[in-house]
C-alpha cells in the first residue's frame, strides 16, 4: 500500500504501517483518555487519563494486528503465499495468493474475527472481574472499552460483504456448494457492492442527525464498494479467460537484455532503444534472471551508473511472476504481485518464450466481448 514503511515481521511475512496509523492511535487515545475515562471513572488527574488513552490506543492497535497476523498464519498454514501485512486507518489488510479450495478459503477468512472475538472476551472478563473487586477502576475501564471495541470489530468484519472477513465467508460457501469458485466471487462481491451503498447511506444519514461518525461509516462503505466493484470486474475477468492458456496469451518475442551490463550500458543500448517500461533480464546462460523497472534506473546516480550491474537494481525472477505455456492463464494471473505489475513471464524449459502483459489480457478481454456479442446477435 502506498505511503507505508516496513517496521519488522510477522510470521515469517513483512509487516507494514500506514502513515495514517498514528493519526488513528491519537484519535483512539483522544476519544478515550479525554472523553470515555472521565466520565466512567471520574476524580483521576489528566495525566492520568491521558497515559490510559495512550495505553488503551496502543493495546487496541496491538488487537488489530492480531487479527491481520491470525489471517496470516493459517494462510500460510494452508500453503498460501503471504505478501504482507499492513496496518492502516481502517484497521489492517493482508495481502496472499488466491486459496486453492474452498475450505482453506472459510478457514482464513474466518481466522480474524475468531481472535477478535477471542480477544474482546478476554478484555471484558478482566475489565468486568477488576470492577467487580473494586481494584483500578481505571485499568478497568480500559480493558471494558477494549473489549467491547474488538467484540464490535469481529461482529463487523462478519458482515457479508467483500473485502470484509464476512463478504469471503460467504465466498467460501457459495464455492463449496456451487464449485464453482469465479460464480462465488461474483456473488459474494455484488453483495459487497450493496453493502457498501448501504453503510455510505448510513453514514450521511448519521452526519445529517449530527453524529461526526457518521462519516467514518461513509469512508468505510466507499472503501468496501470500491473493493467489491474491483474484485466484480476481476471474477468477471477470469470467467471470461477460463481455459485459456498462457502461450495462447503471451507476445513474442520478447525485448530482453542481459543481466550483467551496468546499469549506464543497459540504458544505452537497451532501455533507450526499447521503449518498454519493464525489461527482462537473461544471465550468462540465456536463462531468465528478473526484471528491470526503467524507472528505477533513472534514479540511480550517473557517479555509481558505471560500476553497478543491472541485476543488483532488478527484481529477481524468485520475485516475478512465472508461468510454462500450457498453465493456464487464470492461474499464472494468481502469481502476480504488485511489486511487478501485471507482468508474467513465459519459461519453457528455462528458457524466456514470452511475456504477458495487461495489454495481452486487454487484448484477449476484447476478443471475447466480441465473440459472447456474435453469439447474442445469432441466437436472438
Amino acid at each position: 500500500m502506498n505511503g507505508s514503511v516496513q517496521i519488522g515481521r510477522v510470521v515469517g511475512v513483512p509487516l507494514r504501517m500506514h502513515w495514517s496509523v498514528p493519526l488513528l492511535v491519537m484519535l483512539f487515545a483522544y476519544g478515550l483518555g479525554r472523553q470515555t475515562l472521565p466520565v466512567i471513572a471520574p476524580g483521576r488527574s489528566a495525566v492520568v487519563y491521558a497515559l490510559a488513552g495512550v495505553v488503551g490506543a496502543a493495546l487496541l492497535t496491538g488487537s488489530l494486528l492480531l487479527h491481520e497476523t491470525a489471517h496470516a498464519a493459517i494462510a500460510r498454514r494452508k500453503q498460501i503465499s503471504v505478501e504482507d501485512v499492513t496496518l492502516w486507518a481502517l484497521g489492517g489488510m493482508t495481502r496472499m495468493g488466491r486459496p486453492q479450495t474452498a475450505a482453506a478459503a472459510f478457514a482464513v477468512a474466518i481466522s480474524g474475527p475468531l481472535t477478535s472475538l477471542l480477544i474482546g472476551g478476554i478484555a471484558l472478563g478482566a475489565g468486568f472481574g477488576l470492577h467487580v473487586l473494586s481494584l483500578w477502576a481505571v485499568p478497568a475501564v480500559v480493558l471494558v472499552w477494549l473489549g467491547w471495541a474488538n467484540v464490535l470489530l469481529g461482529v463487523f468484519n462478519l458482515l457479508p460483504a467483500v473485502p470484509l472477513d464476512g463478504g469471503r465467508v460467504v465466498q467460501a460457501l457459495l464455492w463449496w456448494r456451487t464449485g464453482d469458485r469465479d460464480r462465488a466471487d461474483i456473488a459474494a462481491s455484488r453483495g459487497g457492492q450493496v453493502m457498501g451503498v448501504l453503510l455510505v447511506a448510513a453514514g450521511w444519514f448519521a452526519l445529517l442527525r449530527g453524529l461526526p461518525s457518521g462519516l467514518w461509516l461513509a469512508l468505510i462503505g466507499l472503501f468496501i464498494m470500491v473493493v467489491a466493484g474491483s474484485e466484480r470486474r476481476r471474477a468477471a475477468m477470469q470467467t471470461a479467460l477460463r481455459g485459456v492458456r498462457a502461450a495462447d496469451a503471451m507476445s513474442a518475442p520478447v525485448v530482453t537484455g542481459a543481466d550483467w551490463l551496468t546499469v549506464q550500458r543497459f540504458i544505452d543500448e537497451v532501455a533507450v532503444t526499447t521503449g518498454h517500461s519493464v525489461v527482462p533480464l537473461l544471465d550468462f546462460e540465456g536463462r531468465p534472471s528478473g526484471l528491470v523497472q526503467v524507472r528505477r534506473l533513472a534514479s540511480i546516480p550517473a557517479a555509481q551508473r558505471a560500476e553497478l550491474r543491472v541485476r543488483d537494481v532488478a527484481i529477481p525472477v524468485s520475485q516475478c511472476a512465472v508461468a510454462a505455456p500450457d498453465d493456464l492463464l487464470s492461474e499464472a494471473m494468481d502469481r502476480v504481485t504488485l511489486r511487478t505489475g501485471m507482468r508474467i513471464l513465459v519459461v519453457d524449459a528455462g528458457h524466456l518464450v514470452g511475456i504477458i502483459t495487461a495489454k495481452d489480457v486487454s487484448r484477449l478481454m476484447r476478443r471475447h466481448t466480441l465473440r459472447d456479442g456474435r453469439t447474442g446477435a445469432g441466437t436472438g
